[in-house]
């Protein structure tokens, strides 16, 4: 039901009119069924115009979305995993739903640069130096 809204969470609310549905014939198993009832479900989602995001999540959720997303910013879903018309408008939304939630996700903290300890810093070099010897008793051997 393309007019329902969609709750992603407490602040995101995606309203009815800006997703619209799309029905075509779906491939692989269920018989005559497959081929008389357009039971794939095609989900837009218009990223860029949408109200409810802020632009950190519309930039996010087209990045996440890919190939998925066209160059104005319309989100495309293709959802023909069931063979049930409902069910398959029930994947699409909810996988919307999951897409947006990673996008809406707060950034990972900046990485703070460490400085190596003392005792890695001494068995680095340590380790060269006998790498180093043993490469040197890989040579011609000397005429002694």
């Amino acid at each position: 039901m393309a007019s329902d809204p969609l709750y992603i969470n407490d602040n995101i609310v995606i309203a009815g009119w800006e997703l619209t549905e799309q029905f075509v014939l779906a491939g692989g198993p269920g018989g005559q069924n497959v081929n008389k009832v357009s039971t794939a479900v095609q989900l837009f989602f218009n990223v860029q115009a949408s109200p409810a995001l802020n632009d950190r999540i519309k930039a996010n959720t087209l990045k996440l979305a890919g190939r998925r997303a066209s160059k104005d910013g319309v989100l495309m879903i293709e959802a023909s995993r069931f063979r049930s018309q409902e069910r398959n408008r029930e994947d699409a939304r909810e996988r919307l739903k999951e897409m947006i939630l990673k996008a809406a996700e707060p950034p990972p903290p900046p990485r703070r640069k460490t400085k190596p300890t003392r005792g890695s810093i001494e068995r680095r070099l340590k380790e060269k130096t006998g790498r180093g010897e043993t490469k040197k008793l890989r040579g011609r051997p000397s005429g002694d």
